[in-house]
């Protein structure tokens, strides 16, 4: 008899899960990054308007990869 010891579709929601959230916090803290960079950059060109735009993603971004992050650790410490 073969037992079965892993679950291969709770494996497979299992890395997808991990690819998906994965890639997204790399990107939102790409994008956090990128909008940092420009608010610096359009705050010594003096265009307020812009800086304040790319500032706003740059939190925004920030403040999803902060929400993952709890997220992740609520989801370890219930399992």
């Amino acid at each position: 008899m073969i037992a079965t010891l892993v679950e291969g579709q709770a494996l497979l929601e299992t890395v997808v899960a991990s690819l998906v959230a994965g890639v997204g916090v790399t990107l939102a803290f790409s994008i956090a990054i990128w909008g940092f960079g420009r608010f610096a950059d359009l705050s010594r060109n003096e265009r307020p308007a812009a800086a304040g735009a790319a500032a706003a993603a740059a939190g925004l971004a920030l403040l999803g990869v902060t929400a993952a992050v709890v997220a992740g650790i609520v989801v370890m410490a219930h399992k």
